[in-house]
Order: structure tokens, then C-alpha cells, then sequence
């Protein structure tokens, strides 16, 4: 009885549908970085358009407490995809340590970690208000940080920037 248990628990474990991340931690070579500034950006847009839905919602009279819910868990579940972009993805699988001996390798290196602290920052701020600056700087940040992480070489191969 037991062993017939155990074997419908392992059949019914292993037909339950598996979660996958976005991007795995093994070294699989497979990277779209451009994509994922695409990502970035377009994130960016989304929480923009969000916050222009909800200061709008707050003017309405009776205020559609729905929409603005909606609206708002919007904005913040993008926040939360920008932020585990450049966590899990560039920081933790692209950025790689350099010898800190290579004085030009580090400059690169500190440059971009502290870009993408700073996009984790303003995304977080994002998430606190509606003000449209943090938008503004977050698109600023993806910028600059797309100048310094791309070679010029790797640039003239993308057709947007």
C-alpha cells in the first residue's frame, strides 16, 4: 500500500507543469543583452504610461478604486521586472570580476555596477510615487549604461541605438 502511494505521489510530482525562470545560472553561452535593454526600456514606458493612468484615476470623482489598484500593481510589478533584469541578469550572469590590477577593466567594471545599483534605486523610486522624473532618470541611467556596457563595435550591429 505504501510503495503503491509513493509511486502516485512521484507520478503526480512529475506530471505538475515546472516553473523556469527567465534566464538560467549554468553556462549556456545563450545571452540576448540588447534584448534585455530593450526590456528594460520598454518597462520603462509601461510604468510611465502607469503613472500618468493613476494621477489621472485620482481626479476621477467617484475615484474607480479598481482601476487605480490595477494601475498601480501595473507599475509596480514593471518596477519589479527592471529590477530583476539587472539583478539576476546582468549582475549576477553578465558583469564578470576583472583583475583588479587592470586599472582600464575596473574603471568599466565600477562604472556599470554602479549603474545598475542606481536603476535598481530609481526603480524602487518608481515604485513609491508618480512622479514622472524617476521615468526620466531611469531611461537616463539605461542610456549610459548601454554607452559603457556595449563596444562600439557590438553598437553598430544594433539597429535602435
Amino acid at each position: 500500500m505504501k510503495k503503491n502511494t509513493l509511486i502516485a505521489l512521484l507520478l503526480l510530482a512529475l506530471s505538475l507543469p515546472t516553473i523556469v525562470s527567465a534566464h538560467c545560472e549554468i553556462p549556456c553561452g545563450i545571452y540576448a543583452d540588447k534584448m534585455r535593454i530593450d526590456m528594460i526600456k520598454e518597462h520603462i514606458t509601461t510604468i510611465e504610461k502607469s503613472m500618468k493612468q493613476i494621477t489621472e484615476l485620482e481626479q476621477d470623482n467617484p475615484i474607480n478604486y479598481n482601476q487605480l489598484v490595477r494601475w498601480i500593481d501595473n507599475k509596480d510589478d514593471h518596477a519589479n521586472k527592471i529590477q530583476e533584469i539587472v539583478t539576476q541578469y546582468f549582475m549576477t550572469q553578465r558583469i564578470k570580476l576583472v583583475d583588479e590590477s587592470d586599472k582600464e577593466s575596473m574603471e568599466k567594471y565600477e562604472k556599470e555596477i554602479f549603474l545598475l545599483h542606481k536603476m535598481l534605486i530609481f526603480a524602487m523610486k518608481t515604485k513609491q510615487t508618480t512622479e514622472l522624473k524617476y521615468c526620466d532618470k531611469l531611461q537616463e541611467l539605461v542610456d549610459d549604461f548601454y554607452s559603457i556596457y556595449f563596444t562600439k563595435e557590438q553598437k553598430s550591429h544594433h539597429h535602435n541605438n
